[in-house]
Order: C-alpha cells, then sequence, then structure tokens
C-alpha cells in the first residue's frame, strides 16, 4: 500500500463520524418537533436550545471534515 492510498483510506475513515452528526440532528430536530406539537407556548424557549444542540453537532462535523483534510493534504 502507497502512501497515497492510505492517506484515501484515513480521510474515508475520519468522515465516519458523520453518520453519528446525521444521527445526532435527526434526533435534536425530531425531538424539537416533538417538544412543540405536545406544547406549543414552549417554542421559543425550546427553540433556542435545539439551535445550540445544533451547532455543536455541526462542529463535530466541521472537525472531522479538517481532519480529513489534514490527512489528505499534509
Amino acid at each position: 500500500m502507497d502512501v497515497a492510498s492510505a492517506k484515501m483510506l484515513g480521510a474515508g475513515i475520519a468522515m465516519i463520524a458523520l453518520a453519528g452528526v446525521g444521527i445526532g440532528m435527526g434526533t435534536i430536530f425530531g425531538s424539537l418537533v416533538n417538544s412543540v406539537a405536545r406544547n406549543p407556548a414552549s417554542r421559543d424557549r425550546v427553540f433556542g436550545l435545539a439551535i445550540l444542540g445544533f451547532a455543536l453537532t455541526e462542529a463535530v462535523a466541521l472537525y472531522a471534515l479538517v481532519i480529513a483534510f489534514i490527512i489528505l493534504f499534509v
């Protein structure tokens, strides 16, 4: 196995984290819809928390992308 193919394999493995990010975002927004459907008056409070959770989950995806780029190009 040469270095180029090992880099491609490592970058692909780094992208496995995106599966967890997708599951996390689905859980966050599914819970948001469920909670607003049960209690519409709590929309403003719950929406802010959901956006915070979305931002933190999206940060994991960005970190995985940066790690994949570092593996590929350094």
